[in-house]
Protein backbone atom coordinates (compact mmCIF):
# COMPACT_ATOMS: atom_id res chain seq x y z
CA UNK A 1 0.00 0.00 0.00
CA UNK A 2 1.58 3.52 -1.34
CA UNK A 3 1.98 6.05 1.50
CA UNK A 4 0.74 9.49 -0.36
CA UNK A 5 1.32 13.07 1.22
CA UNK A 6 -1.23 15.54 -0.09
CA UNK A 7 -0.32 19.42 0.43
CA UNK A 8 -2.95 22.04 -0.66
CA UNK A 9 -4.04 25.08 1.69
CA UNK A 10 -7.85 24.36 0.53
CA UNK A 11 -9.35 21.81 2.24
CA UNK A 12 -12.18 20.79 -0.41
CA UNK A 13 -9.44 20.82 -2.66
CA UNK A 14 -7.60 18.44 -0.66
CA UNK A 15 -10.48 16.28 0.30
CA UNK A 16 -11.27 16.02 -3.60
CA UNK A 17 -7.87 14.67 -4.15
CA UNK A 18 -8.02 12.18 -1.29
CA UNK A 19 -11.53 10.93 -2.72
CA UNK A 20 -9.94 10.12 -5.83
CA UNK A 21 -6.98 7.93 -4.97
CA UNK A 22 -8.60 5.94 -1.78
CA UNK A 23 -11.57 5.11 -4.81
CA UNK A 24 -8.66 4.30 -7.33
CA UNK A 25 -6.23 2.86 -5.41
CA UNK A 26 -4.96 1.11 -2.33
CA UNK A 27 -3.06 4.25 -0.13
CA UNK A 28 -2.73 5.74 2.95
CA UNK A 29 -3.24 9.52 2.80
CA UNK A 30 -1.33 11.80 5.05
CA UNK A 31 -2.86 15.78 4.38
CA UNK A 32 -0.96 18.83 5.14
CA UNK A 33 -2.11 22.35 4.69
CA UNK A 34 0.56 24.34 3.58
CA UNK A 35 4.39 23.62 2.57
CA UNK A 36 5.68 24.08 5.87
CA UNK A 37 3.51 21.28 7.47
CA UNK A 38 4.22 19.18 4.83
CA UNK A 39 7.93 19.90 5.90
CA UNK A 40 7.27 19.21 9.49
CA UNK A 41 6.16 16.29 8.86
CA UNK A 42 8.77 14.90 6.56
CA UNK A 43 11.30 15.91 9.34
CA UNK A 44 9.34 14.76 12.64
CA UNK A 45 7.22 11.48 11.59
CA UNK A 46 7.50 9.63 8.31
CA UNK A 47 8.55 10.10 4.79
CA UNK A 48 5.78 8.70 2.57
CA UNK A 49 6.24 7.20 -0.76
CA UNK A 50 4.76 10.22 -2.91
CA UNK A 51 3.81 13.96 -2.41
CA UNK A 52 0.95 15.29 -4.44
CA UNK A 53 1.25 19.04 -4.19
CA UNK A 54 -1.05 22.20 -5.17
CA UNK A 55 1.56 25.43 -6.57
CA UNK A 56 -0.42 28.11 -4.90
CA UNK A 57 -0.47 28.26 -1.55
CA UNK A 58 0.40 31.22 1.16
CA UNK A 59 3.63 30.86 2.65
CA UNK A 60 6.02 28.48 0.81
CA UNK A 61 4.56 27.32 -2.53
CA UNK A 62 4.90 24.11 -4.29
CA UNK A 63 7.89 25.39 -5.91
CA UNK A 64 9.82 26.17 -2.97
CA UNK A 65 8.34 22.55 -1.13
CA UNK A 66 9.86 20.81 -4.93
CA UNK A 67 13.17 22.81 -3.80
CA UNK A 68 13.75 21.57 -0.50
CA UNK A 69 12.44 17.86 -1.00
CA UNK A 70 15.11 17.50 -3.72
CA UNK A 71 17.76 19.18 -1.17
CA UNK A 72 16.86 16.56 1.39
CA UNK A 73 14.97 13.51 0.55
CA UNK A 74 16.40 12.95 -3.25
CA UNK A 75 14.28 10.01 -4.01
CA UNK A 76 11.12 11.30 -2.90
CA UNK A 77 9.16 12.19 -6.17
CA UNK A 78 6.86 14.79 -6.07
CA UNK A 79 3.30 15.36 -8.21
CA UNK A 80 2.12 18.99 -8.67
CA UNK A 81 -1.09 19.65 -8.54
CA UNK A 82 -1.64 22.91 -11.01
CA UNK A 83 -4.66 25.02 -11.77
CA UNK A 84 -5.14 27.73 -14.35
CA UNK A 85 -2.70 30.55 -14.75
CA UNK A 86 -0.26 28.78 -12.87
CA UNK A 87 1.86 27.33 -15.65
CA UNK A 88 4.83 29.05 -14.93
CA UNK A 89 5.38 28.05 -11.80
CA UNK A 90 4.54 24.49 -13.01
CA UNK A 91 7.37 24.48 -15.14
CA UNK A 92 10.01 26.05 -13.02
CA UNK A 93 9.12 23.35 -10.53
CA UNK A 94 9.55 20.38 -13.38
CA UNK A 95 13.06 21.87 -14.51
CA UNK A 96 13.82 22.06 -10.72
CA UNK A 97 12.65 18.41 -9.95
CA UNK A 98 9.34 17.84 -9.90
CA UNK A 99 8.04 14.13 -11.61
CA UNK A 100 5.31 14.85 -13.25
CA UNK A 101 2.11 17.34 -13.31
CA UNK A 102 -2.20 17.35 -13.40
CA UNK A 103 -4.09 19.98 -13.43
CA UNK A 104 -6.73 20.24 -11.10
CA UNK A 105 -9.27 20.43 -13.61
CA UNK A 106 -8.59 16.60 -15.16
CA UNK A 107 -7.51 15.24 -11.56
CA UNK A 108 -10.74 12.95 -11.99
CA UNK A 109 -8.99 11.73 -15.49
CA UNK A 110 -5.28 12.05 -15.10
CA UNK A 111 -4.42 11.78 -11.22
CA UNK A 112 -4.75 7.85 -10.34
CA UNK A 113 -3.15 6.57 -13.46
CA UNK A 114 0.21 9.79 -13.17
CA UNK A 115 0.01 8.45 -9.41
CA UNK A 116 0.21 4.99 -10.43
CA UNK A 117 3.08 5.30 -13.32
CA UNK A 118 5.35 7.47 -11.05
CA UNK A 119 4.83 4.98 -8.26
CA UNK A 120 5.38 2.11 -10.31
CA UNK A 121 8.54 3.55 -11.33
CA UNK A 122 9.89 4.38 -7.85
CA UNK A 123 9.35 0.71 -6.67
CA UNK A 124 10.87 -0.82 -10.03
CA UNK A 125 13.70 1.34 -9.82
CA UNK A 126 14.66 -0.25 -6.11
CA UNK A 127 14.98 -4.04 -7.75
CA UNK A 128 17.86 -5.18 -10.08
CA UNK A 129 19.75 -2.45 -9.31
CA UNK A 130 22.96 -4.49 -8.46
CA UNK A 131 22.74 -6.49 -12.03
CA UNK A 132 21.92 -3.07 -14.25
CA UNK A 133 24.87 -1.15 -12.51
CA UNK A 134 27.06 -3.64 -14.42
CA UNK A 135 25.38 -2.62 -17.79
CA UNK A 136 28.17 -0.71 -20.44
CA UNK A 137 25.48 -0.76 -23.28
CA UNK A 138 22.52 -1.58 -24.08
CA UNK A 139 20.33 -1.17 -27.49
CA UNK A 140 16.76 -2.42 -27.97
CA UNK A 141 14.10 -1.86 -30.90
CA UNK A 142 10.84 -2.29 -30.20
CA UNK A 143 8.00 -1.87 -33.08
CA UNK A 144 4.79 -1.43 -31.46
CA UNK A 145 1.56 -1.40 -32.33
CA UNK A 146 -0.99 1.47 -31.20
CA UNK A 147 -1.10 -1.02 -27.60
CA UNK A 148 -1.20 2.49 -25.22
CA UNK A 149 -0.72 -0.89 -22.65
CA UNK A 150 2.86 -2.06 -23.64
CA UNK A 151 3.72 1.53 -22.35
CA UNK A 152 4.53 1.15 -19.16
CA UNK A 153 6.41 -2.10 -19.14
CA UNK A 154 8.28 -0.79 -21.91
CA UNK A 155 8.97 2.25 -19.73
CA UNK A 156 9.99 -0.25 -16.79
CA UNK A 157 12.78 -1.79 -18.78
CA UNK A 158 14.30 1.49 -19.95
CA UNK A 159 14.64 2.56 -16.02
CA UNK A 160 16.06 -0.67 -15.59
CA UNK A 161 18.87 0.14 -17.98
CA UNK A 162 19.41 3.33 -16.94
CA UNK A 163 20.98 1.72 -13.36
CA UNK A 164 23.90 2.31 -15.81
CA UNK A 165 24.07 5.68 -16.21
CA UNK A 166 24.94 8.30 -13.80
CA UNK A 167 22.21 10.74 -12.94
CA UNK A 168 21.28 12.87 -9.79
CA UNK A 169 19.08 10.81 -7.94
CA UNK A 170 16.44 8.02 -8.29
CA UNK A 171 13.95 10.81 -8.80
CA UNK A 172 16.07 11.84 -12.16
CA UNK A 173 15.33 8.41 -13.22
CA UNK A 174 11.60 8.50 -12.83
CA UNK A 175 11.82 11.97 -15.14
CA UNK A 176 13.22 10.21 -17.81
CA UNK A 177 10.99 7.24 -17.66
CA UNK A 178 8.05 9.97 -17.84
CA UNK A 179 9.47 11.87 -20.64
CA UNK A 180 9.82 8.59 -22.50
CA UNK A 181 6.00 8.21 -21.67
CA UNK A 182 4.86 10.93 -22.93
CA UNK A 183 6.68 10.65 -25.88
CA UNK A 184 5.43 7.42 -27.06
CA UNK A 185 1.51 8.40 -26.20
CA UNK A 186 1.83 11.43 -28.46
CA UNK A 187 3.24 9.46 -31.00
CA UNK A 188 0.29 6.81 -31.06
CA UNK A 189 -2.50 9.52 -30.24
CA UNK A 190 -1.07 12.07 -32.19
CA UNK A 191 0.74 10.59 -34.52
CA UNK A 192 -1.20 7.11 -35.73
CA UNK A 193 -4.19 7.97 -34.63
CA UNK A 194 -4.69 11.23 -35.92
CA UNK A 195 -6.93 12.89 -32.84
CA UNK A 196 -5.61 16.44 -33.08
CA UNK A 197 -8.58 16.53 -36.24
CA UNK A 198 -11.19 15.01 -33.32
CA UNK A 199 -10.18 17.67 -30.86
CA UNK A 200 -10.62 20.42 -33.83
CA UNK A 201 -14.09 18.95 -34.39
CA UNK A 202 -15.23 18.29 -31.25
CA UNK A 203 -15.57 14.62 -31.06
CA UNK A 204 -14.14 13.52 -27.66
CA UNK A 205 -10.55 11.91 -28.19
CA UNK A 206 -11.14 8.67 -25.92
CA UNK A 207 -14.37 7.85 -28.10
CA UNK A 208 -12.03 8.98 -31.38
CA UNK A 209 -8.92 6.83 -30.37
CA UNK A 210 -10.99 3.55 -29.56
CA UNK A 211 -12.68 3.45 -33.23
CA UNK A 212 -9.54 4.33 -34.85
CA UNK A 213 -7.93 1.45 -33.59
CA UNK A 214 -9.93 -0.74 -35.86
CA UNK A 215 -10.13 1.57 -38.43
CA UNK A 216 -7.41 1.64 -41.81
CA UNK A 217 -5.51 3.37 -42.13
CA UNK A 218 -4.98 4.25 -38.39
CA UNK A 219 -5.25 0.59 -37.23
CA UNK A 220 -2.35 -0.16 -39.56
CA UNK A 221 0.57 2.06 -38.36
CA UNK A 222 3.18 0.99 -35.81
CA UNK A 223 5.07 3.38 -33.94
CA UNK A 224 8.98 2.66 -33.49
CA UNK A 225 11.11 2.90 -30.48
CA UNK A 226 14.68 2.61 -30.51
CA UNK A 227 16.75 2.77 -27.18
CA UNK A 228 20.32 3.44 -26.59
CA UNK A 229 21.66 3.15 -23.19
CA UNK A 230 25.11 3.72 -21.98
CA UNK A 231 27.24 4.95 -19.57
CA UNK A 232 27.28 8.62 -20.66
CA UNK A 233 24.12 8.95 -22.25
CA UNK A 234 20.68 7.61 -23.27
CA UNK A 235 19.17 8.03 -26.56
CA UNK A 236 15.47 7.37 -27.03
CA UNK A 237 14.39 7.99 -30.82
CA UNK A 238 10.04 7.72 -31.19
CA UNK A 239 8.88 7.33 -34.80
CA UNK A 240 5.03 7.00 -35.75
CA UNK A 241 3.40 6.57 -39.12
CA UNK A 242 0.92 9.57 -39.28
CA UNK A 243 0.63 13.20 -40.84
CA UNK A 244 3.26 14.78 -39.42
CA UNK A 245 2.80 18.30 -37.57
CA UNK A 246 4.61 21.68 -37.37
CA UNK A 247 7.17 21.12 -34.02
CA UNK A 248 7.44 25.20 -34.08
CA UNK A 249 3.73 25.79 -33.24
CA UNK A 250 5.35 24.18 -29.72
CA UNK A 251 8.39 26.21 -28.92
CA UNK A 252 7.17 27.89 -25.82
CA UNK A 253 8.02 26.35 -21.69
CA UNK A 254 5.09 26.95 -21.07
CA UNK A 255 2.82 24.36 -19.84
CA UNK A 256 -0.60 24.31 -21.82
CA UNK A 257 -3.05 22.40 -19.74
CA UNK A 258 -5.62 22.83 -22.42
CA UNK A 259 -3.25 21.24 -25.39
CA UNK A 260 -2.68 17.36 -24.73
CA UNK A 261 0.16 17.42 -27.37
CA UNK A 262 1.51 20.22 -26.30
CA UNK A 263 1.64 19.08 -22.31
CA UNK A 264 3.39 15.78 -23.35
CA UNK A 265 5.90 17.94 -25.41
CA UNK A 266 6.74 20.47 -22.81
CA UNK A 267 7.04 17.62 -20.50
CA UNK A 268 9.59 15.88 -22.67
CA UNK A 269 11.86 19.16 -23.19
CA UNK A 270 11.68 20.33 -19.37
CA UNK A 271 12.82 16.29 -18.20
CA UNK A 272 15.40 16.10 -20.62
CA UNK A 273 18.62 17.24 -21.65
CA UNK A 274 18.10 17.73 -25.14
CA UNK A 275 14.91 17.09 -27.87
CA UNK A 276 15.03 17.12 -30.90
CA UNK A 277 11.89 17.10 -33.95
CA UNK A 278 12.93 15.45 -37.20
CA UNK A 279 10.45 14.41 -40.35
CA UNK A 280 7.81 16.60 -40.01
CA UNK A 281 7.32 15.87 -36.34
CA UNK A 282 7.02 12.36 -37.10
CA UNK A 283 10.01 11.50 -35.44
CA UNK A 284 11.56 12.70 -32.37
CA UNK A 285 14.71 11.84 -30.23
CA UNK A 286 15.38 12.50 -26.15
CA UNK A 287 18.40 12.41 -25.06
CA UNK A 288 19.72 12.18 -21.02
CA UNK A 289 23.50 12.78 -20.38
CA UNK A 290 25.15 11.47 -17.30
CA UNK A 291 25.24 14.02 -14.63
CA UNK A 292 29.10 14.73 -14.43
CA UNK A 293 31.24 15.53 -11.31
CA UNK A 294 31.32 19.07 -12.23
CA UNK A 295 27.74 19.13 -12.21
CA UNK A 296 28.11 17.41 -8.48
CA UNK A 297 31.07 19.93 -7.66
CA UNK A 298 28.83 23.06 -8.61
CA UNK A 299 26.21 21.90 -6.59
CA UNK A 300 28.14 21.35 -3.33
CA UNK A 301 30.23 24.66 -4.11
CA UNK A 302 33.40 23.12 -4.82
CA UNK A 303 36.04 23.29 -7.47
CA UNK A 304 36.10 20.16 -9.87
CA UNK A 305 39.28 18.38 -9.37
CA UNK A 306 41.36 18.35 -12.88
Amino acid sequence: MANILIVDDSLVDRRLARAILENGMECAIVEACSAEAAIEYLETVAVPDLILTDLQMPGLNGLELVERVREEWLSLPVILMTAAGSEDIASQALKVGAASYVPKKRLGNDLIPTVQRILDGARYEHTHSRLMHSLDRGELTFNLRNDVGLIAPLVRIVQEMLRSLPLKDETERLRVGVALEEAIKNAVYFGNLELDSAIDKGRTSDALAAERLYVSPYCNRNVSVVISVSRDEAVFTISDEGQGFDPSLFESDELNNDDPRGRGICLMRTLMDDVTFINNGRQVVLTKFRYTESEMADEAGECPVD
